[in-house]
């Protein structure tokens, strides 16, 4: 199981609307447990956000770097890393 630390978690929690009509998590809590849920990955770069999408089957052929960034499933965190998950 991947620990998810609060900034990540604090970040889906205020951004998950850009992934859902409406909130999937009202607490720290249960937005932990949502992303341990779907299985939620933390990747430290753009070029490892493409490479996940690649390996389960998206296809990023045409996508510059601020696509990718921009995709619904993509929060850019403030260490510079990015949490990805799939709603």
């Amino acid at each position: 199981m991947y620990e998810y630390d609060e900034e990540c978690v604090m970040t889906f929690l205020e951004n998950q609307g850009q992934l859902f009509d409406e909130p999937v998590a009202e607490t720290i809590p249960e937005a932990e447990a949502f992303l341990e849920d779907c299985m939620a990955v933390v990747v430290e770069s753009l070029d490892e956000v493409r490479e996940y999408f690649e390996e389960n089957g998206m296809d990023v052929d045409g996508m510059s770097s601020e696509e990718l960034e921009e995709a619904s499933e993509v929060f850019p965190l403030p260490n510079g890393q990015y949490l990805i998950v799939e709603g």
